[in-house]
């Protein structure tokens, strides 16, 4: 079984936050490359604080998978790190929040079995329904141009605010997903390859998922 948690900052044990910021390093460090503070082999910034919420895939107690969540009225990295990339002008107005630091982690993954494919859709709908739970209107996120066509393929409704360049020239592009029943029934299907899941149990906060799907 695989389960989807939502964990405040102010929440975490620190067992769990070393593991998830060790990840990260692992994952925007090591493999990616990305221009981001490291200290004693872990990754993590000023937009890990008492704002922010994060989102765990957990199997047997370890993360696979995770994302961070900051209302976007608080200080976030659309409107700190990156505001120079994009028209601060044109980030619409509402009760949005930022998602950022989305990883699966490769080779966690690999040894359950799974697709990473099949886990990132599962992040992605875990995080729909994180927000519809919570009210929210909209996730805005600045992704690269392959995160970007993995999200187009899903079939999710969202649409490009700005298209801007990174501090290393990368084409990257600040996002608006819808949080609704449709988008999350794109997901629901998508994981369970074109039908939905019994009982809607994928629609719950929070949700598990059987391990049996690790062959999707």
């Amino acid at each position: 079984m695989i389960n989807f948690i939502d964990v405040g900052y102010n929440n975490l044990t620190k067992e769990k936050s070393q593991e998830m910021y060790s990840l990260r390093k692992k994952v925007f460090k090591d493999r990616l490359d990305w221009e981001v503070l490291c200290n004693e082999n872990m990754e993590f910034d000023e937009y890990d604080n008492s704002d922010t919420t994060y989102l765990f895939g957990i199997y047997k107690g370890r993360v696979i998978c995770s994302l961070r969540i900051i209302e976007i009225v608080n200080p976030n990295m659309i409107t700190g790190t990156f505001s120079s990339c994009f028209n601060m002008e044109n980030i619409p107005k509402g009760n949005y929040v930022e998602s950022s630091r989305f990883f699966v982690d490769k080779e966690r993954v690999t040894t359950l079995g799974c697709e990473q494919n099949s886990i990132t859709l599962m992040l992605i709908l875990s995080l729909i329904n994180y927000c519809l739970k919570s009210s929210y209107e909209g996730i805005l996120t600045i992704v690269s141009h392959a995160m970007y066509i993995i999200l187009k393929r899903s079939g999710l409704h969202l649409s490009v605010v700005e298209q801007g360049f990174s501090e290393s020239q990368d084409k990257i592009y600040l996002l608006l997903v819808s949080v609704d029943d449709r988008n999350q029934d794109v997901l629901n299907m998508k994981i369970h390859k074109g039908v939905l899941s019994p009982e809607n149990y994928l629609k719950k906060w929070p949700f598990d998922i059987p391990f049996q799907l690790k062959q999707v």
